[in-house]
């Protein structure tokens, strides 16, 4: 499932911007998650912080980044703050070789949202149906998979999301942020 997990990309051409837009776990999850990423031997474990994707990595032109930073905010101003709760472990083996922690709560808030960034500018096509989660490990041996499977097993974090965060993929391979917006909308 590499279409939601932010690997490393060859820079596109100078005229196009790798982005991609995700919801921030927060601390002090975020801390434990990098720890048990790291644990677990992923590559990926530093690189981007702990998050439930909505955008995976995504080449677009970059005339079109104020289309873009317009789109999305009009997207956060649509959608309302909302509570998540983050339960338990998952997998997807056989299809990929991917643990993660499970959105137990904010599911459907998710998946709204994600379809609403896919949208405009940034439409785009998945590999694979959208399923919110947090990756904790990815590309690494079967008992690595094994032990943070197990490891986070009984993980119960919540919180509430009130943004989402805008990244873009810079020439070395890396991301930053490069925007955050804030979730303005009426309560559903």
């Amino acid at each position: 499932m590499n279409d939601d997990t932010f690997v490393g990309r060859l820079a596109g051409p100078p005229e196009t911007a790798v982005l991609g837009v995700i919801l921030p776990v927060p601390e002090p999850w975020a801390s434990l998650l990098v720890e048990w990423r790291t644990k677990a031997g992923d590559p990926q474990a530093s690189l981007v912080p702990p998050h439930v994707t909505l955008l995976p990595p995504t080449e677009v032109p970059v005339g079109d980044r104020a289309a873009v930073a317009e789109h999305l905010t009009e997207v956060a101003a649509n959608h309302p703050p909302f509570d998540m709760h983050l339960a338990g472990t998952g997998t997807f083996t056989p299809v990929s070789d991917v643990v993660f922690v499970t959105v137990a709560r904010g599911i459907g808030n998710c998946e709204l949202l994600a379809n609403d960034v896919r949208r405009g500018p940034l439409e785009r096509p998945l590999s694979f149906p959208y399923h919110p989660h947090v990756t904790v490990a990815h590309d690494v041996p079967a008992d690595m998979l094994e032990l943070a499977y197990n490891g986070l097993q009984d993980l119960s974090a919540e919180f509430r999301v009130e943004q989402f965060t805008e990244f873009e993929q810079t020439p070395t391979g890396n991301w930053s942020i490069a925007r955050t917006y804030r979730l303005t909308g009426p309560r559903r």
